[in-house]
């Protein structure tokens, strides 16, 4: 195993951890699909006992994705393990992932056990999981701020039991990279079984560290990093898949290892989930950022169009730029945009969901010239919404901007099927447009991010907007694309109404 680094993508479990980010079955899916197609090791579909939602959402994952190992996380606890291992029946290949914490604080003020309960309790756990598969993980929760010692007496302990795979989590990002290559080394050297066990390291983002600490453990030993597409995550969020990837892939002359990823697919997956959770990459990001291979320096430009190398350490090309196909048009027929979206890893379960898509596309195309790969995305993402979203639609919006005069919006919702209008002023359209939909909703919503970004270039591209709304202290996204901005905005705060207003089903997990 030393030339091989297997990737763990949590962007479907940790990623929808980030307030606003969770995610529908068939947008799982969609993710699961494109993330299979990059070649990812083992993609952590969920949480199965947070709620009947994300017990299907993982049950659905494994049914599909055949080339990748499926995994499902469960706290230490029968119950979970049941739970994930019901949900993962259907896959080809799957693993159950357990954890139980072990730092002092979290033992004392969470758990309430002893360290000896807490060895007892892991590894009665991956006993219990071991009955269902034989990949199993184990993550002693906070193992950056847990004892050594204790740590090497559970790890021992749980990989005796019958783990295959021992992850250490960074789980509040503390850690930093010296010290924690340090850990992972020490550990590996340390624990007597350690051989019978891939190490295995999950870091998070708190001080901006998480792709630095893992990246340190890699070259101390660890041969699994678990991550996700954009760093998406709670809080300052999770080790960057695309970094990793191509830290790893570009530094070959440090690294012993690498990965059987299919980079070329990273800034398509970027785009995707950056689409389906409305969390916009920043232009400056590495790899999947849009300035990510751009130069504007007068030096810097010479310097490239004499020899790329001057100024680039790897091609666009090798992590999917420059592949978006513009071949699709006003003239495009059903079946051509069908083979397009199969192609994009995207398939309608109903005949009507398909018919709904190709007339959004027709509309789109009578706007655009050209119908971008993106604006493929987002018309599927909205389509999804309106379809899985019914009790608020838009059904016309009219905004009056003139200059010296108050900004006027006239709009018309279906609610609950009835159609209800309204007109309001604002300091702006948008602003209009949202004091016209809140006069009909009264959903007692705050507005905590309204967000604007091009999704792809010319005057003539689609608006996406974000809008992040607080009801209660449920936070939730939503997404809204088109032509016209002002439309844009209207349905991506429709789109959060919907979501605000309908029954929550998923409890947060426990965290690692």
């Amino acid at each position: 195993m030393d030339d091989k680094l297997i990737i763990f993508d949590t962007t479907l479990r940790d990623g929808e951890q980030s307030p606003g980010a969770s995610m529908t079955r068939d947008e799982k899916l969609r993710i699961a699909k494109a993330l299979e197609k990059m070649k990812v090791d083992v993609i952590e579909a969920g949480f199965p006992i947070a709620s009947p939602g994300d017990f299907e959402s993982v049950k659905a994952v494994a049914e599909m994705v055949t080339d990748s190992t499926v995994c499902a996380l469960a706290r230490a606890l029968d119950k979970d393990i049941d739970r994930a291992a019901e949900a993962l029946k259907p896959a080809k290949s799957s693993r159950i992932h357990t954890f139980l914490a072990t730092s002092p604080i979290h033992m004392r003020e969470k758990l309430r056990m002893t360290p000896d309960e807490v060895v007892e309790n892991a590894v009665k756990a991956v006993k219990h999981a071991r009955n269902y598969t034989d990949n199993v993980e184990f993550s002693p929760e906070d193992a950056g701020r847990s004892d050594f010692d204790f740590l090497c007496r559970v790890l021992e302990a749980v990989i005796d039991a019958g783990a295959t795979t021992v992850n250490i989590p960074d789980t509040v990002g503390y850690n930093l990279p010296q010290f924690f290559g340090e850990l992972i080394g020490n550990l590996i050297n340390n624990i007597p079984n350690s051989d019978k066990a891939i190490f295995s390291v999950h870091c998070h983002n708190d001080l901006g560290l998480a792709v630095g600490n893992s990246l340190s453990a890699v070259l101390n030993g660890a041969r699994q990093v678990e991550c996700t597409i954009n760093g998406l995550g709670e809080r300052a969020g999770n080790a960057a898949l695309e970094e990793v990837v191509m830290s790893i892939r570009t530094r070959r002359d440090i690294f012993t290892c690498d990965t059987k990823l299919d980079t070329t697919q990273i800034v398509h997956c970027s785009r995707l989930v950056s689409t389906i959770t409305g969390f916009p990459v920043q232009p400056n990001k590495a790899i999947v950022g849009a300035n990510a291979f751009a130069h504007e320096s007068g030096i810097h430009q010479d310097g490239v169009l004499k020899s790329r190398e001057t100024y680039e350490i790897m091609r666009a090309e090798d992590v999917g730029w420059n592949t978006n196909r513009m071949v699709l048009g006003k003239h495009s027929g059903r079946n051509a945009f069908k083979t397009r979206l199969e192609e994009l890893g995207i398939r309608f379960d109903k005949e009507e969901d398909l018919n709904a898509a190709f007339s959004a596309f027709k509309e789109l195309a009578d706007k655009k010239h050209e119908v971008f790969d993106d604006d493929l995305q987002a018309l599927v993402s909205d389509t999804i919404q309106e379809s899985a979203n019914e009790k608020i639609k838009l059904v016309s919006l009219k905004a009056k901007v003139e200059t010296g005069e108050t900004p006027i919006a006239e709009i018309t919702l279906s609610i609950d099927g009835s159609e209800k209008h309204a007109a309001a002023e604002g300091g702006g359209p948008v602003d209009a447009t949202f004091k016209a939909i809140e006069s009909m909703v009264n959903s007692g919503c705050n507005l905590q991010l309204y967000s604007v970004n091009n999704i792809t270039t010319g005057t003539d591209s689609q608006g996406e907007v974000t809008v992040r709304i607080d009801k209660s202290g449920r936070i939730v996204n939503g997404l809204g694309s088109d032509t016209d901005i002002v439309i844009a905005s209207a349905k991506a705060y429709i789109d959060a109404l919907n979501k605000a207003l309908a029954p929550e089903q998923r409890a947060h997990p426990q965290r690692l």
